[in-house]
C-alpha cells in the first residue's frame, strides 16, 4: 500500500531545494498502525527554512489513522479541567472581537467551543472524525465533518480557531486562505502549534527528547518566524503572541485580516 504522497517541492514556498533533516520513530504514537512505516522522514527547505515531512498520508492511510480516537480528543474529555485553559485562549481574542460565529477547526474534545459559547459566541465545529461530529451535534452544537478548504457557511465568521491543526494540513497556505475567505473583515484567526524557534526546543533536541519528531499526524514543524511570514503571505497580520498551555513547546498567535 502506498502510504504517502511525496512533496516534490516545499509545501510553503514551492522551492525544490530541500534535503533530509531528521528521521523520527512514530511506533509509539497512539494512532500508529503496524501496517504502516514507523519512520518519519523530515526535510528542510533551504529557501525558506521550513521543516516538513517528506509527504502526506494517502486517503486510505488517513482512514486508518482517523478510525482511532486518541485519549484526550474525545468530545467532553476532562471538560472541567480544560475549561479554564480554553477561557485563557478566548481571552487572547476578546480585545479584537467579542461576539459572532466562532468556528473551531479540528475541535477535538470540544472544550474551546463549549467555553466560547459561554462567552457569548455562536459555536460551529469542524472535524474529520465522524464520531466526534456526531457527538458534538448531540450536545446541540453545529458540527460538520468537512475539510476547511471546502467549507461554505451562510454567514461570515468572527473567529476561526485552528488549535494545533495547521501543522496537520498537507498545504497550510490553503487552510489559511480558506480562513481568510470565511472571516468577516473585522474577524480574527486564532492559531496554536508547536514552536521550533526557542531554547526549550533546542534543549529537547540535545537530549533526544523532542516529542514532535515522532508525531505521525503532523506534517510540519513551524518556527514563529516562518509562521508569521506565511500569515502575511495569506492575507493576515499577526497581532498577538503567547505561550500555549495545551501542549509542550507550544505557541498561540492571534492574527487579523490585513486591509
Amino acid at each position: 500500500m502506498e502510504e504517502r504522497i511525496l512533496y516534490k517541492a516545499c509545501p510553503l514556498c514551492g522551492s525544490e531545494d530541500m534535503s533530509l533533516f531528521h528521521i523520527g520513530d512514530c511506533s509509539e504514537h497512539p494512532s500508529y498502525d503496524k501496517s504502516l512505516s514507523s519512520e518519519l522522514h523530515w526535510k528542510k527547505c533551504h529557501e525558506c527554512s521550513h521543516v516538513f515531512t517528506d509527504g502526506y498520508y494517502t486517503p486510505e492511510v488517513c482512514d486508518i489513522i482517523f478510525s482511532k480516537v486518541p485519549e484526550g480528543v474525545e468530545v467532553g474529555y476532562q471538560i472541567e479541567q480544560q475549561r479554564p485553559i480554553s477561557a485563557r485562549m478566548i481571552e487572547r481574542v476578546l480585545p479584537f472581537v467579542s461576539s459572532g460565529h466562532w468556528v473551531d477547526v479540528g475541535f477535538g474534545n470540544g472544550s474551546l467551543l463549549f467555553t466560547a459559547q459561554e462567552y457569548g459566541f455562536t459555536p460551529i465545529g469542524i472535524d474529520l472524525r465522524p464520531d466526534s461530529v456526531t457527538m458534538l451535534k448531540s450536545l446541540g452544537i453545529q458540527a460538520r465533518c468537512e475539510d476547511l478548504t471546502e467549507l461554505e457557511l451562510e454567514t461570515e465568521c468572527a473567529v476561526i480557531s485552528m488549535a494545533d491543526v495547521l501543522e496537520h494540513m498537507p498545504y497550510p497556505r490553503q487552510g489559511l486562505e480558506a480562513a481568510e475567505r470565511l472571516l468577516s473583515n473585522d474577524g480574527v484567526l486564532f492559531l496554536s502549534m508547536p514552536n521550533s524557534e526557542n531554547v526549550l526546543w533546542d534543549l529537547l533536541d540535545k537530549v533526544d527528547a523532542n516529542p514532535y519528531w515522532s508525531q505521525m499526524e503532523h506534517y510540519h514543524n513551524f518556527s514563529r518566524s516562518r509562521l508569521y511570514d506565511l500569515l502575511r503571505e495569506s492575507g493576515f497580520e499577526p497581532t498577538r503572541y503567547g505561550v500555549s498551555e495545551r501542549y509542550r513547546v507550544g505557541m498561540e498567535v492571534v492574527a487579523a485580516k490585513a486591509h
